[in-house]
């Protein structure tokens, strides 16, 4: 996601500080508390042990979290969904309570743990809701795994590494998220200490993918909703429009006063996209 992670990204971890709260999209707000599981454990993809949980009944809907974080950063979007839908919620390879290995962490790598994970629960076909690498690996499995998708909402997302902004890592927003995703890891992973080979690993990554064409976005087939925040910090407006363009039949949305972090930034505003991108609209 994030090739520029590597040069601008010196992690100093300390407690969050609150980002001005005059212009929405300039805020971090905190995580709330996830509601009640259904049910939740541990699923064994791909040499790891791959953190999940569940809420409610109805079609499934699987929410990926971006780069860096952890699933209980949909806990306004689980609340809402979960009246009437399976919410699917897991923290991917090495992030949040999932473990990793030493393998290279790659987009397809990723997809091919979540493609594990919707078989192991026999959720069939899902709608798949994607924040930032969480929205490019659902580009990805429409790409290599359409039999497992209803549709895609793919928020914040790229499909080259000049997709994002050469200055995020300048954005106080963002270095504040940086530095807020090494404390939650401290405390919920099973390496708490090792933070930074993580990133390290991860950036490897960052460096060089996705590396998407055109050619290969048009050959999509499943329903795709492209969303990006219209001051979002790390991904290139433009970028976001021509990857619209270049899926076939993709809806792209632009979400007012909001910026990367929007599902925490405008709950209601975001759940509301998510539904309307289910119903078609």
């Amino acid at each position: 996601m994030l090739k520029s992670l590597l040069a601008g990204l010196v992690v100093t971890l300390g407690l969050f500080s609150a980002a001005h709260a005059d212009d929405r999209w300039k805020t971090l707000p905190d995580i709330p508390p996830m509601p009640k599981a259904d049910r939740s454990g541990y699923a064994d993809v791909n040499g790891i042990r791959m953190f999940y949980a569940t809420y409610g009944k109805g079609d499934p809907v699987l929410l990926i979290h971006g780069g860096l974080g952890f699933s209980d950063v949909w806990a306004h979007q689980v609340e809402d969904l979960a009246k009437d839908h399976l919410v699917v919620v897991a923290d991917s390879r090495g992030h949040g309570r999932s473990t990793r290995t030493t393998e290279p962490f790659g987009y397809d790598l990723m997809t091919s743990d979540y493609v594990a994970l919707i078989d192991h629960l026999k959720l069939g076909k899902v709608t798949l809701v994607g924040w930032s690498d969480g929205g490019i690996i659902g580009i990805d499995m429409a790409m290599k795994n359409p039999d497992h998708l209803t549709r895609v909402i793919a928020h914040a997302a790229n499909v080259t590494v000049d997709g994002v902004k050469a200055d995020v890592m300048e954005n106080k927003t963002f270095s504040d998220y940086i530095n807020r995703a090494g404390e939650y890891y401290k405390t919920l992973s099973p390496t708490p200490n090792e933070y930074d080979a993580f990133v390290n690993q991860i950036s490897a990554m960052w460096m060089s993918q996705p590396a998407w064409t055109p050619d290969m976005l048009g050959k999509i087939t499943v329903p795709v909703t492209i969303v990006i925040g219209d001051h979002d910090e790390a991904v290139k407006q433009d970028h976001t429009e021509q990857m619209a363009k270049d899926i076939p039949g993709a809806k792209l949305v632009i979400l007012k006063d909001a910026s990367h972090f929007a599902m925490l930034q405008d709950p209601a505003g975001y759940n509301a996209m998510i539904r309307q991108a289910m119903a078609g609209n």
